[in-house]
């Protein structure tokens, strides 16, 4: 029977950051959409991003004719709305890196390739014991990184990643790893098993394999105490 390790005060505050922080992107999204939506019913279409938002923004601000008085007015409390919700998220992400810089185990996550000050936050404050996990399967496991077994008669057949545990962390270790993959596939890498991988499978896959393979390394250094080592090239 395995038990939910006790989180201090101290670890489910940061938690709280992460949880009002997604909230508030949650919040920033709907905002755009509804901008988006309201702005293209009178014929005015921008294209996709920040720059393109910004772009229908000036229009509310500045009056522009081809959007009537009093939609305009009220596009323009959206426009506020939004504004006053990107100096949050922004606020909220400096605490969310001081308390990632704040742990000597934070810092020590932060040197894996693919784990950046949101990822090493979540890990310290969502895993109070490490060693809670005999091992990085199973940290991954719990994380919802390995792939399904339906094995019958001594055949073990792997289907997808089971996709249960917890998925803040789930979706960050992936999000990191997309980034080293991205990152390998137009700059070249110095891992040869990611080169690898991704020459007999495709990017979504070596994702999450990379992603496993992140939690896993995240488990090895937590409790160790250990710096992450990058892996030595052997010559052909």
């Amino acid at each position: 029977m395995r038990f939910v390790e006790i989180k201090s005060p101290e670890q489910q505050s940061v938690m709280v950051l992460h949880r009002v922080r997604m909230m508030l992107m949650r919040q920033r999204t709907q905002l755009s959409n509804a901008i988006r939506a309201h702005m293209a019913e009178f014929g005015l279409v921008a294209p996709v991003g920040r720059e393109g938002l910004q772009s229908l923004i000036k229009l509310v601000e500045t009056s522009d004719a081809r959007v009537p008085e009093e939609a305009c007015a009220c596009l323009q409390l959206l426009a506020t709305q939004l504004k006053l919700l990107n100096s949050q998220i922004l606020a909220t992400n400096r605490r969310i890196r001081a308390s990632a810089r704040a742990t000597e185990t934070g810092r020590r996550l932060m040197d894996i390739p693919g784990v950046g000050p949101l990822l090493a936050s979540a890990l310290v404050a969502t895993i109070p014991d490490p060693k809670a996990f005999k091992s990085g399967r199973n940290l991954a496991a719990w994380v919802g990184l390995v792939p399904r077994q339906n094995s019958s008669g001594g055949k073990e057949r792997m289907g997808g990643i089971t996709k249960q545990g917890d998925r803040y962390l789930r979706q960050l270790l992936v999000v990191g790893a997309l980034a080293v993959v991205r990152y390998a596939q137009r700059h070249g890498a110095r891992r040869p098993w990611l080169v690898q991988l991704l020459s007999r499978r495709t990017t979504k896959v070596a994702t999450v394999a990379l992603a496993n393979k992140t939690a896993r390394i995240a488990w090895a250094i937590m409790p160790s105490g250990e710096a992450y080592r990058e892996p030595a090239v052997q010559a052909a």
